[in-house]
């Protein structure tokens, strides 16, 4: 109890640290708006030229729908573990790491909830005016409301279980870098490889046919394309149980490979810094 107490102390001052910085969610949330747009008009030409029969429109996706994911993954896109936590970064580079492992608390358990905040407060301060300015675009490039109240509801469980899944993937990750000899590259492989398929890229609808039962089932789906399939509506609500423990599931997986991993590198972990 005293360590879940002091982890829960943790992510409410790096989540309220990390929501002083508002232009920086500003700027942020510009650059997203920026993309969202570039990203409407091209899916917008593909759309419009593409062959019915080879098209997103043979997988039920239309083009409103892809729209409104547009403007979801501009929002969600905080929760992605694209990089390592900087501060965690230089604690591993400065050699800071040797303070943290005299800390009476689990290593692990302390920079679980220093991550979980990260990821939280942009989705906060860069996520939310995105959401708004989608909203009040014109009808072509509007972000469409949800598919249903249930629907709604089952996004945002969806979305707190994906945020659960992405920081527990992300510290996988932190737990390769503790190896000063291996670098970055291990890290930024599974990270650039979760990013891929978790629809950041190019939504899991719109890949092959064949792919998608697969698409679905692997852990990086609950990133981001499992929570807007069901504000979209191309998820049923009905699907919600057992896509929540997917995700739980997963993340379990991603707790136990990091947890293990920390523990074998902080037998030979090199302290380097002065």
């Amino acid at each position: 109890m005293r360590t879940l107490r002091a982890c829960i102390s943790i992510f409410r001052i790096k989540a309220a640290e990390g929501m002083q910085y508002r232009m920086a969610g500003l700027a942020g949330a510009s650059t997203s708006i920026f993309w969202a747009l570039i990203e409407i008009v091209v899916y917008t030409i593909f759309y419009k030229y593409a062959d019915a029969h080879d098209s997103a429109v043979a997988a039920g996706f239309s083009l409103k729908q892809l729209i409104s994911y547009i403007w979801l993954r501009q929002m969600l896109m905080a929760l992605q573990p694209f990089s390592i936590d900087g501060d965690l970064l230089n604690m591993i580079n400065r050699g800071d790491i040797g303070v943290e492992m005299c800390r009476p608390l689990d290593l692990y358990s302390n920079w679980f909830a220093r991550t979980a905040a990260s990821r939280l407060s942009p989705l906060l301060c860069r996520g939310m005016p995105v959401i708004i300015f989608g909203a009040v675009m014109p009808e072509a490039f509007r972000l469409s409301p949800p598919a249903s109240l249930i629907s709604f509801i089952c996004f945002v469980f969806s979305t707190l279980s994906a945020l659960l899944l992405c920081t527990s993937f992300g510290m996988l990750a932190n737990s390769l870098r503790l190896s000063i000899n291996w670098g970055d590259a291990p890290s930024y492989m599974i990270m650039t490889i979760g990013g891929v398929l978790s629809g950041n890229f190019l939504p899991l609808q719109l890949w092959p046919e064949f792919m998608r039962d697969f698409l679905l089932l692997q852990p990086f789906a609950g990133f981001l394309d499992i929570p807007l399939r069901f504000y979209l509506g191309t998820l049923a609500p009905g699907n919600i149980f057992w896509t929540l423990g997917l995700q739980t599931a997963w993340s379990l997986v991603f707790i136990a490979a990091g947890q293990v991993l920390t523990a074998g590198k902080l037998k030979n972990v090199i302290v380097q810094g002065g």
